[in-house]
Parts: structure tokens; sequence; C-alpha cells
């Protein structure tokens, strides 16, 4: 078997015959599948948790990813009473809208810092605190300022599910399953991105009024405060300070048949390496040399109180971490410069600026004739979006994970990160079909089935384009989880801010059917930049490897 070249989004998975791989490289495997990343020796590492472990605590992320999806989009379905009651424009709701996306966008960006200086549990505790203060702020609302400014924190509590979620997930699950759970965590996201505004509509046409909206989100935030206060444990596990396969440090790219020689110069690499960062390490008093490169094979399981701190320091954590937190911010914004992180982003940016015109003519056009819908019908049409985002997760989730399997088998064995954009292509003919037919029903009043159809297919790509594009951009670059997904959160979140304040100019100067025909071109645009992805991507990481790397390096040295 020849040499193949190290590089990020690249990786060894079978033989040139595409069967599994020879046990005499010492890798190991599930069924015929090399595990990547290798599980250490440490009886700490998720990855060994017994399998109903992994799922309540992806269950518990994906329940908060579900939770502030519902919260943030939940406040359209006040907005009718909101106007007749307390006089609130239906411009200062759009600029409200604006407000949530710079929430989330921006605080996911300030806090990505703390994961890695304080542990992950504390930004979900503290994203529930946002929650809570933020309902609260909706339900007691009397004033155009309280309808703009309650969105910064609701916006700011969903950022823990734009970044540090996907983290979390990626802790506990290997590559080969990347897709499927990726797929799990957009169908948490579309569950309470269109079942929020179905159940909130349900509420304001109750006799409970719309001010329950908020009482309601206050309520399950301050519970899942509670739940993950004492049910969720920290993932946080440095694996680059662990030995694995018999004295290998890393698994790379591109493993090959000379193991043996391989992993000399790969030992090789590490020990230069450290050797860079062996003089400030000195001044660590936190981790031992020895404890750094040990297996882990001996070291004890952590009890539960450990595993359930509010605040795991950081080995290298120096004092309260206030420096570090500001260089590790900085650090951050070089995420930018990578092609896979600005696409993705593209990808996300435009489902959340599309999602604001679309809801938009629901909110504010069928109210009124033909249709005059009621706030619980309105939020039906939630429905069929919802069944088409179920069904776009499945396709990029799971059936992509299958679908890279066969493409590396194909690829005499080896995977490559551009192999699941493939699964992007049929997506571009459906969605904007979607926009076209949900667009143009609303302008001439079509009522069922045509305009539930274009709502389906919305859906569709809704939860197959993100499932697909975060995907790719973690098998590309598989050690850049978070600082990756900070990246994607404010691209997206910039993007739908911008859309936010020009959605209703647009329409009311364009007209509905002219507008959802531009945007229909946009998207069709948007998710055609895939196919550059598809032929450059390979050449994009490989120009990006030494940048990453050095990325990976400074970030994993700041405070040693």
């Amino acid at each position: 078997m020849e040499f193949e070249e190290v590089l990020p989004g690249t990786r060894r998975l079978f033989d040139a015959e595409g069967a599994p791989l020879s046990a005499e490289l010492g890798l190991k495997k599930h069924g015929d599948i090399v595990l990547v990343p290798q599980p250490t020796e440490s009886p700490n590492d998720p990855l060994h948790w017994s399998l109903p472990h992994k799922y309540w605590h992806s269950f518990l992320v994906c329940f908060v990813t579900a939770l502030t999806a519902a919260t943030s989009n939940d406040a359209g379905a006040a907005q009718y009473n909101e106007n007749l009651e307390l006089g609130i424009s239906y411009s200062s709701f759009n600029t409200g809208a604006g407000i949530l996306f710079i929430g989330i966008g921006y605080w996911t960006l300030l806090s990505s810092p703390a994961v890695y200086l304080y542990g992950r549990r504390i930004l979900y505790l503290i994203g529930m605190l946002w929650g809570v203060i933020g309902s609260i702020w909706f339900a007691r609302g009397q004033t155009t300022s309280d309808a703009l400014w309650n969105q910064l924190f609701v916006g700011a509590s969903e950022s823990v599910a734009e970044a540090t979620v996907q983290l979390s997930l990626m802790d506990l699950w290997f590559q080969h399953q990347r897709g499927s759970v990726l797929g799990v965590y957009v169908l948490a996201t579309s569950i309470g991105t269109y079942l929020g505004p179905l159940i909130a509509s349900y509420i304001a046409d109750s006799s409970l009024g719309w001010r329950w909206i908020g009482w309601f989100g206050a309520i399950f935030s301050g519970s899942t405060f509670l739940v993950f206060l004492f049910g969720l444990e920290e993932t946080t596990f440095r694996r680059e300070r662990y030995f694995i396969n018999d004295g290998d440090r890393y698994l790379i790219d591109g493993v090959n048949g000379n193991h043996s020689e391989r992993s000399a110069s790969v030992a090789a690499e590490v020990h230069d390496k450290e050797k860079v960062a062996g003089a400030a390490e000195q001044t660590n008093t936190s981790v031992s040399m020895e404890q750094q490169r040990s297996s882990g094979r001996d070291e004890k399981p952590k009890s539960y109180w450990q595993r359930i701190a509010i605040i795991t320091p950081a080995p290298n954590l120096r004092g309260t971490g206030f420096k570090q937190y500001f260089q590790r911010l900085f650090h951050t914004l070089r995420v930018f410069t990578f092609p896979a992180v600005i696409y993705s982003g593209l990808q996300w940016g435009a489902q959340d600026a599309w999602l604001t015109f679309y809801l938009t003519v629901e909110e504010d056009n069928w109210y009124e004739a033909p249709w005059y819908y009621t706030d619980a019908e309105d939020g039906n049409m939630n429905i069929p979006t919802l069944i088409g985002a179920v069904i776009g997760c499945f396709y990029g989730g799971w059936l992509s994970d299958k679908f890279v399997l066969w493409m590396t088998k194909r690829n005499g064995g080896v995977m490559e990160a551009e192999q699941r954009l493939w699964l992007m292509l049929p997506c571009a003919c459906i969605f904007p079909t979607g926009m076209w037919i949900f667009g143009i029903g609303s302008a001439h009043g079509w009522s069922w089935p045509a305009p539930y159809v274009g709502l389906g297919f919305i859906g569709f790509g809704w939860g197959c384009a993100g499932d697909l594009s975060m995907a790719y951009l973690m098998d590309a670059y598989p050690d850049m989880v978070l600082e990756g997904m900070v990246g994607v959160a404010t691209i997206n979140n910039t993007i739908g801010c911008i859309f936010s304040f020009v959605t209703s100019q647009w329409i009311d100067a364009s007209g509905v059917q002219n507008t959802f025909i531009a945007i229909g071109v946009l998207a069709f645009v948007f998710i055609m930049t895939t196919v550059p992805m598809i032929i450059w991507g390979k050449k994009a990481r490989r120009w990006t490897r030494n940048r990453y790397h050095t990325f990976l390096e400074i970030r994993d040295g700041f405070g040693n």
C-alpha cells in the first residue's frame, strides 16, 4: 500500500481493495471501520462511555438545542396580539429579529474561549440563565424597547447550541458516526424551529394569552438549568496528552501499511512539536510531563461530583484566565481564513435568511384574505416544514454516513471530506422549487395542497443543507470543531441579521411573487457553491494544512 498524503480530511479507512485494514496495524476498529479518533486507555475518555450513557448525554444537549431554537423562534406568534395590545410596529419586530441574530452569533464568538478554559458545562448553565432572563422580560414587556432587547438574551441562550453542542457530541462519537449524530442535532434544531412557533401560536390563541409564551419559556429554561446542574456531565478530555496504539501519540491521516516506519516519523514529528512548546510548559505545575505522556491506563475514574463540577479548569489555566481568554478570542478569528468555514457559514446563513422570508409571509399574509387564518392555523403551517426537515435530516445524516463509506471503498479505501458534498446537489433543485411554489402560491391565494408541499420542500433543504455542510467542515478540520462552528455561527447569524432588516422592505417593494422568485434563484446559487468545493476543496485543505496545524499548536499552547 503506497504512502498517502498527510492531509486533514483525508483518511484511510479500508485497504486499496475496500477490505478491512489488517489487524497488524494495531488500530482499534469497530467491525471493519477504523475508529477516528482512536480511543485512549483512560477510563475517563468519553469515547469509552456505554451506549446508554452516550444516548443520555446526547439527548440532553439535543434537548437544549430544540428548546433554545423554540424560544428563539416563538416571538413571531405573539406579534399580532402585541401589536393590538401594545401598539408595537411590525418593523420593530423585524429589528428585534436582527438583535436576536446578533445575540446568537456574537455571544457564540465571545463565549467560545470559556469552553477551553472552564469546560463545557458552564456554558450550558449560563445559556439557560440567559433564557430565563429573556423569557421573563418577554412575558412582562410593555414597550417597544422591551420587545427589542429581550431578544438579545434569548439569542444569547441559543448560542450554546451553535458550537458547544456540536463539540459535546463530537466528544462522544466517532467520525464514521458524525453524519448521523449531526443529523440528530439538525433534527433537534428543526423541531425547535418549527414546533416552537406552532406551540406558541396555540398559546397565543388560547385563553392564556401571548404573555404565557414567555412564561413557558422561562419555566422550561429554569427546569433545564436544574436538570443540567445535576445530570449533565463534563466531556472535556485532553486527548492530545495521551499515547495510543502502544506508543503512537496520534492516529495520523492517511494510515498505510508501513506502520512501524510511519510511527517513527510521526513520533519524531510530535517530539519536534513538543520541543517548541517545552520551554513554556516548564512553568505549568498543574500537569507533569509524565502525566501528559501517559497511556491513561492507571488513571482513576472521576467521581460523580468531579464529573458535574460547574467549572473544570484547563490544566494550563493561569489564575482566572483573563489574559488567556482574550488570547484565545483573537486567535479564534483566524478561522475566517479557512474556505470550509466560509462555505458552511454561507449554507447555514442562507437557511436563516430564507427562514425570515417565509415566516414573514406566513405571519403577514395568511391572516388576511383569502385564508383568514387564526394564530393556531398559521402555526399549523410549520407541520409540513417539520416533516420535510425530518426527511432532510435522515438524508443528510444517516444516509450520508452510508454514502461516504460507499464512496470511500470506491476510492481505494481513502475517505475524502468532499465525498459527502455530492448529496448537496439534489438539495439545489428541491429547496428553490419549494420557495417558488410557496411564494407564488401565497401571492395568488392558493390553498391546500400546493403551498404546503412547497413548505415541505423548504424543510427538506433546511434539514440536509445544514447537516451536510457542518459534517463537511468537521471532516475537513476534525480538531477544530469548536472554532469552526464559532465561525459558522458568526457568519450565518450575520447573514440572518442583515436579511431580517430588509425582508419586509423587499416584499413591499417587489411583491411576494417576485421576491420569492428572486430568493429562489439566490438559494440555488448559494447551494451550488458546493460545486467548487467538490472540485477544489481538497486543494483548499492542502493550501491551509500548515495554517491548520499552526492554529492547533498555538491554541493548545496558550498558557503553558
